[in-house]
């Protein structure tokens, strides 16, 4: 690594820390500094990706600037969420079920939990009426947040920074596995949207992140039922593992690891309903939720804007994403390739795109370095102005520019890398 790469990436690294330094010291409009801060790290991150990309690192360096990312997210381990408020609904489950009660049986503003009720919670619980969305084993982790440390976040906070140690421990074992430059866990280390969205914000998605890592390492090395327990239990957090299945299934030769493939993760994930099921629907806002959200789809806001129907769009979205998905199925493609672009066009063709949900796409960047997700990982701060509107002026509104900025130079870079991926795969036919 020449000395002027060296000494780039060490500024850009001190800047980023820096910008996110600003978010401990200044305190006036906290949402206002946070936009600031997400925007201009995801715009430093790319240049950061740049130099990781096109420059050797030395080992010594990649670790210091691991360390530098784990240090940032301790950091914010006491300080309560800015961009989201959905820490308050986990808060809330657990407190819930430290009381001995079923989360999915009331809503947070249902007279029976009254006795629960303080200050916090639920009085910043969004959309109170509703009972919870999240699976069993995100509010056994609600569960344990809750114990250690109440109604303050450090607890909760805690326990995302150990699974977020986890991911980072099971990414280096899968780039040693794959004989990766170890370089690559940067793209994940240094990326502001875990930073931000599970250290800062708190979303659970950080809780699922290792568990699929681990079922991609276990699978690798042929550890199969192992890696499809840890598959479904990454469903628990968000079904975005799903994807795989289909995958597996056609890579498998024999029937009966097909059959394993299916009814394994199925299996991991359906086990943790038994308390529940019986006794209330776990799945009544999870169903609600599916049908009726929507926030940052850029292909459902086209499809929508013309029907005007949001259930028929949804419907369009889905037979697009299957048509889109076949290829990758069944194409030469490794697997890890398939399950990246599948991850890509789940998040093109859904409804909902919260920034948090393309973590999952994220934290593939280090065993698949590609600039699609690259710039949809650091476009994807944009939509930081929807929050803005909605805490400064109580207005939750969606910005047609900003899906454009924000999709287009991905959908046009996906292309292109697409088209690179068909001339490989041709050349090896060759071979």
């Amino acid at each position: 690594m020449k000395l002027q790469s060296k000494v780039l990436l060490i500024l850009l690294a001190a800047v980023f820390c820096f910008l996110f330094l600003l978010i401990h010291i200044l305190n006036t409009k906290p949402i206002i500094t946070y936009s600031i801060i997400y925007i201009s790290s995801s715009i430093i991150f790319v240049f950061i990706s740049w130099q990781i990309l096109k420059n050797e690192i030395p080992f010594s360096y990649a670790v210091g600037l691991v360390v530098v990312g784990i240090l940032l997210r301790v950091s914010f381990i006491s300080i309560n969420p800015i961009g989201s408020d959905d820490y308050y609904r986990y808060m809330w489950d657990g407190k819930v079920q430290s009381a001995g009660i079923n989360p999915y049986l009331y809503s947070p503003n249902d007279p029976s939990l009254q006795k629960l009720h303080s200050e916090t919670i639920p009085k910043f619980v969004n959309n109170p009426d509703m009972k919870t969305i999240y699976f069993p084993l995100s509010q056994w982790l609600f569960y344990a947040g809750y114990s250690l440390s109440g109604e303050a976040v450090w607890g909760y906070k805690l326990l995302l920074l150990i699974f977020e140690l986890i991911t980072l421990s099971a990414l280096f074992l899968l780039i040693r596995k794959m004989n990766i430059p170890d370089k690559y866990i940067l793209l994940y280390a240094l990326c502001p949207l875990p930073i931000i969205q599970f250290s800062l914000d708190a979303h659970l998605d950080g809780f699922g992140l290792p568990l699929l890592i681990l079922a991609l390492f276990f699978y690798l090395d042929n550890k199969k039922i192992l890696a499809l327990i840890f598959l479904g239990l990454s469903f628990s957090i968000k079904p975005v593992g799903l994807l795989f299945l289909p995958i597996l299934f056609f890579y498998e030769k024999k029937l009966p690891e097909r059959i394993k493939v299916v009814f394994i993760p199925v299996i991991a994930f359906s086990v943790q309903f038994i308390p529940y099921i019986f006794f209330s629907n776990p799945f009544e806002s999870f169903f609600i939720y599916a049908k009726h959200w929507t926030f940052n789809g850029i292909v459902f806001n086209i499809i929508d804007s013309f029907i005007q129907n949001n259930q028929t769009a949804r419907i369009i979205c889905g037979i697009l994403l299957v048509i889109c998905l076949l290829p990758f199925i069944f194409n030469k493609m490794d697997l890890l390739h398939k399950y990246y672009y599948s991850v890509l066009l789940l998040l093109i063709f859904s409804p909902v795109v919260h920034p948090w949900y393309i973590a999952w796409l994220a934290v593939l960047l280090s065993i698949l370095p590609r600039w699609s997700g690259i710039f949809y990982v650091g476009l994807s701060s944009l939509t930081v102005f929807t929050v803005l509107s909605y805490q400064l002026n109580g207005l939750w509104k969606e910005y047609p520019i900003v899906l454009m900025l924000e999709y287009i130079p991905v959908v046009v870079i996906l292309i292109y890398e697409l088209s690179k991926e068909k001339m490989f795969l041709r050349l090896k036919e060759k071979v």
